[in-house]
């Protein structure tokens, strides 16, 4: 992706989040957010501070609960039928947040920084129900992979509590660039394929540990300082307001803490590297990839990792379009490397900053698996910012849900909650 497509990303970003606006096609989309804003002095409530352990924060989320990354969140159950969130000063003023009840629709705020924000009342769809979630599910998202909140207090209804949620037993990580982000998406982190996969599998935990125009190579890409061989080890992006929060110390992420281990990792990398812009040779490419999966599979010793085949958009081929792809054979050698018996035998792990031989917890085999893209998307499934569109992201994804299930036996449990929201377009004219 071109700087300037970089800076122009960010820009819509930043118009849609603080305008409330999403650009369809060039025109604005027609939306109504409810302005959720209130004065919590005019409220009876019980208040929970944010570190409390009723709460459990999904994606990635640094000590002083502030969201970086894709699609982080925030789920929780819940007495009563009044639910709201009062949040921080890092909070980026109208950061575009989904939120529901159990697999209801998703509903969209902008909340603001230091506001108080009330997202449930007795009029919330689904609130009033028992079944089949009991006791009441809450789930808020960020959208903006480029924004996000802190989360200062939970308030619910007087004489009501917070409830623990216990997380599902299984769980996906994306480790990505804007691709997996949604960057261009109509609500970018939950209209990406990454999201669709995670949200779509149903009962899953999910992770997406994706940033745009970064590289994998730990270089300057379009404007991101590190590459995520080196940023995926923190809990925040390389984002201009991780920097102001943090400087040049950011916060490690906690693997420990982690309420659940990954079970699949699936990365996606190497749209940026293989610009020529930003000037990545294939063997620094092919260092860099091996370091990140010897840091996954250092601290996930038991996932298994999908790398994903590159799709670098499509050109013109005579009287039809070719899909451009980039670092074929090297991806395809990775593969290899890392499901050799020498490997296998003595794996190299590493952290972030050195590479160490480490004896892992469990006994090593076979984990690194290649996930084919061609011929999944045509070339009117990517937007006019070399981006998929929403079709195309849901393309990816559902490729993405049958290849998991083929491979690893995973089940798709998800039989009825919302995944992408407003996709439902039909025509119910029935001559013309």
């Amino acid at each position: 992706m071109r700087l300037e497509m970089w800076v122009l990303a960010l820009t819509l970003g930043l118009c849609s989040v603080v305008e409330g606006t999403i650009l369809q096609n060039g025109q604005v989309r027609e939306t109504n957010f409810p302005n959720t804003k209130i004065n919590p002095a005019a409220h009876d409530f019980k208040t929970y501070a944010a570190d409390t352990a009723e709460l459990s924060y999904k994606g990635r989320w640094d000590s002083k609960k502030v969201s970086y990354w894709s699609a982080p969140g925030l789920v929780f159950g819940f007495s009563g039928d009044m639910v709201a969130i009062s949040f921080g000063e890092h909070t980026i003023n109208g950061t575009l947040v989904g939120y529901r009840i159990g697999g209801m629709d998703w509903t969209f705020t902008n909340v603001t920084t230091g506001g108080t924000h009330l997202l449930v009342t007795p009029e919330t769809p689904g609130v009033g129900e028992t079944y089949p979630i009991n006791p009441k599910r809450f789930e808020m998202r960020v959208s903006n992979w480029g924004y996000g909140v802190q989360i200062d207090k939970v308030h619910v209804g007087a004489g009501e509590s917070l409830i623990k949620i216990p997380p599902y037993k299984r769980t996906i990580e994306f480790i990505g660039d804007s691709l997996s982000a949604g960057d261009f998406q109509s609500y970018e982190g939950l209209s990406s394929f990454a999201y669709g996969v995670g949200e779509g599998l149903g009962k899953t935990e999910y992770y997406v540990t994706a940033f745009p125009g970064i590289c994998v190579t730990d270089q300057e890409c379009w404007g991101n300082p590190r590459g995520q061989v080196h940023q995926w080890f923190y809990s925040s992006d390389t984002s201009w307001r991780a920097a102001g929060i943090w400087g040049d110390n950011p916060e490690p992420w906690d693997f420990e803490k982690m309420e659940t281990t990954p079970d699949i990792v699936v990365i996606n990398l190497g749209t940026n590297d293989n610009n020529v812009a930003n000037n990545v040779s294939a063997a620094a490419y092919v260092d860099a990839y091996k370091k990140l999966i010897q840091g996954v599979h250092g601290k996930y010793p038991k996932a298994q990792v999908v790398v994903m085949e590159l799709w670098l958009g499509f050109y013109k081929y005579g009287n039809s379009y070719a899909q451009n792809q980039g670092f074929q054979k090297e991806l395809q050698d990775i593969v290899e490397y890392f499901n050799s018996p020498e490997y296998l035998s003595a794996p190299t792990i590493w952290d972030g900053t050195t590479k160490t031989a480490k004896t892992l917890r469990t006994p090593s085999k076979p984990f690194v698996h290649y996930f084919r893209t061609k011929g999944i998307l045509q070339h009117n499934d990517i937007g006019p910012q070399y981006h998929p569109t929403d079709v195309g992201a849901i393309k990816v994804a559902s490729h993405l849900l049958q290849y998991i299930k083929m491979t690893f036996g995973w089940d798709l449990v998800a039989t009825g909650p919302e995944v992408f929201h407003e996709t439902l377009y039909w025509n119910d004219q029935n001559s013309y």
